[in-house]
């Protein structure tokens, strides 16, 4: 499922009109995005957890030449799903 049918989908399910829709699916993005950037947890019951990640700097490998590089360290998004949601695709 793309953006586009995901807002057709929301308009659908809550009685609104597809613009409508697709503003209250960028606000939501929008808000947890903006979370993030905070570094706080997006928490939504029986749905998930929105939080994130610190990676810790490590070396690697050019695969190409064999040469070692460092990997700088790097904050990721990272989702759980919650019980309800594990349920319904179970």
């Amino acid at each position: 499922m793309n953006k586009q049918e995901l807002v057709d989908a929301i308009a659908k399910s809550g009685n609104l009109s597809k613009t409508d829709a697709a503003k209250a699916l960028d606000a939501t993005v929008d808000v947890i995005a903006g979370a993030l950037k905070k570094g706080d947890e997006v928490r939504i019951t029986n749905f998930g957890t929105f939080a994130v990640a610190k990676r810790a700097a490590t070396e690697g490998r050019n695969p190409r030449t064999g040469e070692t590089i460092k990997i700088p360290a790097s904050k990721q998004p990272k989702f759980r799903a919650g019980k309800g949601l594990k349920d319904a695709v179970a």
